[in-house]
C-alpha cells in the first residue's frame, strides 16, 4: 500500500466516497481523460479521497480535482425546498490502470 493510504483512518476513507457518478458527463469525461467521477463527503479533502480510491480499488491514482455543487431551490406546490449540495470528485487515474466497478477481476 502507498504512504497516503496509511496516515489516514482505514474507517475514515471507507466512508468518503458516497456513490459513483454515472451519467452521459461523467462517462464522457472517463472515455476522454481516463478519470472516474464520485459523489463524495461534503468535507473530504483531495488527499483523503485520494487514499480511499487506492484503498479500496487497488489503482494508482495521478491526480484529484473538486467540485462543489449548489443545491437547487424546488417547488413543491406552495412550500419551497432545496436539495443537497453535493461535492463531485473527478479522480484521474494513471495511464494502464483501470477501474472496474462490476466487482469482476478483469
Amino acid at each position: 500500500m502507498t504512504a497516503t493510504s496509511s496516515k489516514f483512518d482505514e474507517g475514515r476513507l471507507m466512508q468518503v466516497l458516497v456513490e459513483p457518478i454515472v451519467s452521459e458527463k461523467a462517462t464522457h469525461v472517463a472515455d476522454k481523460s481516463n478519470a472516474v467521477t464520485f459523489k463524495v463527503l461534503r468535507d473530504a479533502t483531495k488527499p483523503e479521497i485520494k487514499a480511499a480510491v487506492e484503498l479500496m480499488f487497488k489503482v494508482e491514482v495521478k491526480g484529484v480535482s473538486v467540485v462543489n455543487i449548489k443545491g437547487k431551490t424546488k417547488r413543491f406546490g406552495r412550500s419551497t425546498g432545496r436539495r443537497d449540495h453535493v461535492r463531485k470528485a473527478y479522480v484521474t487515474l494513471k495511464p494502464g490502470q483501470e477501474l472496474n466497478f462490476s466487482g469482476e477481476a478483469a
